[in-house]
Formats: C-alpha cells, structure tokens, sequence
C-alpha cells in the first residue's frame, strides 16, 4: 500500500512522520500520473482556496473525482476536508465527494486557533488534543456520513465509506492514531 499525500499546498510532509512510523511508504501527488501509483489519498491542510486553483490548474480535479468514486480511501484534513465536502459555504464543493456542507474558517481568525481536548471513541482516544487552525465547521451531514468526534456537539471527525475528514490537524500531533485508522479504511 502506498499513501499519496496532495504536494500542491499546505501541510503535507507533516504526515510523513507518523506514516514513517506506521511503516507505510508514501509519495507525493503533485500530477495526474502520480495517482496511478497509489492506492489511498491524504489531501492536508492548508488554504483551501489555493490548493483548489491547483488542482484545476494541474488538471487533477477529474481525475481525482473518479479515483475517489471508484473507491480510493481518501482523508481530508481541515482545508482537505474543505476540498472534499459537498457543499462549502453556500456554493458547491470543487470535489464534491463528501456528503457534507462547510463554512470555512467557522472557529475564527489565525488567532482564534487553539487545542481543544476530544473523545474518540472510536479510536480509544478520550480527550485527543485536537488542534484547530482556522478550522472549517460542519453544518450539515448527510444521512450516510458517520460522526466519529464532536466538539461542542458540533462534528470534527467524519466518515462517509471510505472518505474521512477531521476539521484539526491530527499529523501536528505525536499521536499516530488517525494515520493508522485511514491505513485501515
């Protein structure tokens, strides 16, 4: 198995620690034939903005819809989950595969980001420091699309098949746990 971390923008080699750790090797995407050698895909955070005008311009928005369709486990985090979500603010989402609705940057300016102590049931982790960087918000889920983490009630962590998003940045963390549950999606 071979993870794709998204080397448009963003924070990306950050994942490469704790995949390093997990023993699973992984490349950069930053062209359409580098999806063709791997199997899962992790889009980071970063400005979601910026990694979508890439994306259109590196011609990797189609082909990145059909892996995805046919079923290569994606993970979305933060600006990624922006990216993956159905609808982000009022418009529709540039990839369109998460049955989910955003609004960017809901938790605040730079300054507002802050660590704030999650449950995860799912992955035997209660109180997670979860850390917020100008997090997206989900307003609104799909009936297929699973809740995994909430914050103040609200979802941060999201799974939908074999496409998860986190709100926070899991990869700025020591913990190797969120790489090592998208291995096994």
């Amino acid at each position: 198995m071979v993870v794709g971390l998204l080397g448009l923008q963003g924070a990306f080699l950050d994942h490469r620690k704790h995949l390093d750790q997990l023993g699973c090797p992984h490349r950069i995407v930053r062209e359409r034939d580098d999806l063709a050698a791997i199997d899962r895909l992790i889009i980071p955070g970063g400005e979601s903005t910026v990694m979508a005008m890439y994306l259109k311009a590196f011609g990797l928005v189609a082909p990145l819809k059909q892996r995805i369709a046919a079923g290569m486990p994606v993970w979305g985090v933060c600006a990624g989950a922006i990216l993956l979500a159905q609808t982000v603010d009022t418009g529709p989402g540039i990839l369109g595969s998460l049955g989910v609705t955003v609004r960017r940057n809901a938790y605040g300016r730079q300054d507002a980001s802050d660590v704030h102590p999650l449950d995860v049931p799912i992955l035997d982790r209660p109180g997670f420091p979860a850390i917020f960087i100008r997090a997206p918000r989900i307003t609104a889920i799909q009936p297929t699309v699973v809740v995994l983490a909430t914050r103040d009630g609200e979802p941060v962590f999201v799974r939908q098949g074999c496409r998860m998003a986190t709100t926070f940045h899991p990869e700025l963390t020591a913990d190797p746990v969120f790489h090592d549950y998208f291995l096994r999606l």
